[in-house]
């Protein structure tokens, strides 16, 4: 891999109005599927660094959650793992899209995962840094109160959204990740933090997320899979992935040394080499 790659394909953005959401998908190139889903809080933009380096791959389509980005959430408890699964299924049959990979980042490998109880084989899951196991101890209870008690008290929500205003808010949020990224990410991150519905949308997703069914099933989901890991991620631990694919009958975990939780926006170049190593 070089250090660059050029996009060639033309990428189309719409809307898709499909009940209960109004979904907001990119789609390039030709070919067979290939599924691309962010993690909670991110959108369709954090794929922008790794896609020119899947050109050529087959049809890529990246979708924004519900209540992400431009996909905008028509139903309040629709934002659990099961629902926003069954929800994409639902998006993916109505639009013809038949994925062969999928691609997920955190909280969006266990989507994929999960997806495939819904979706026919022959599937190959990629999981960049993901999410597979609940916060630990007392914070495994607390944090997902905390998201429902800001998502329901008035003003909250509009509160968060004016102090990502500020210059710099998003800094931090980013310096937790242990990744470098691009200014232009950075300041999609910003963008997309200033967004009242983006933030709302991101906190009914922790609040309502569980991952107790998908780590009861990990054992039974055969469809081959790859867990990238970025050895300085600071939101997931690497050892979850490495725990995760030992349940399972068919994975294997690769690190990326020295880079953080989005590495796939940081050294894309190193995750695209790995993924078309493994295919």
């Amino acid at each position: 891999m070089g250090a660059a790659a050029t996009q060639t394909a033309p990428i189309v953005a719409r809307q898709v109005r499909l009940r209960p959401h109004d979904w907001h998908i990119l789609q390039t190139g030709t070919g067979p599927d290939v599924l691309l889903l962010h993690g909670t809080g991110a959108s369709v933009h954090s794929w922008a660094p790794l896609i020119p380096y899947l050109d050529g791959m087959g049809r890529i389509t990246a979708i924004d959650l519900p209540g992400h980005g431009k996909t905008r959430l028509g139903a309040r408890l629709r934002s659990s793992l099961e629902t926003v699964t069954a929800d994409i299924a639902t998006l993916l049959n109505a639009e013809g899209i038949r994925p062969r990979v999928i691609i997920g980042h955190s909280a969006g490998a266990a989507i994929g995962l999960r997806l495939t109880r819904h979706l026919p084989g022959p599937l190959r899951i990629i999981g960049i840094n993901p999410a597979l196991k609940p916060f630990a101890g007392a914070a495994g209870l607390m944090f997902p109160i905390a998201a429902r008690m800001m998502a329901i008290t008035p003003g909250m929500v509009a509160t968060l959204a004016w102090q990502m205003r500020m210059p710099g808010a998003v800094l931090p949020l980013l310096r937790n990740t242990g990744s470098d990224i691009p200014a232009g990410q950075m300041n999609a991150y910003a963008t997309l933090f200033r967004d009242r519905d983006h933030v709302e949308g991101t906190l009914a997703m922790l609040a309502q997320w569980k991952l107790d069914g998908l780590m009861a099933d990990l054992a039974a989901i055969t469809a081959p899979a790859l867990f990238l890991t970025g050895s300085n991620d600071k939101m997931v631990p690497p050892i979850t992935a490495v725990e995760a694919a030992a349940q399972m009958p068919n994975a294997r975990v690769d690190s990326i040394d020295g880079r953080g939780h989005l590495v796939h926006e940081e050294a894309p170049d190193c995750v695209a080499q790995a993924i078309l190593s493994w295919l």
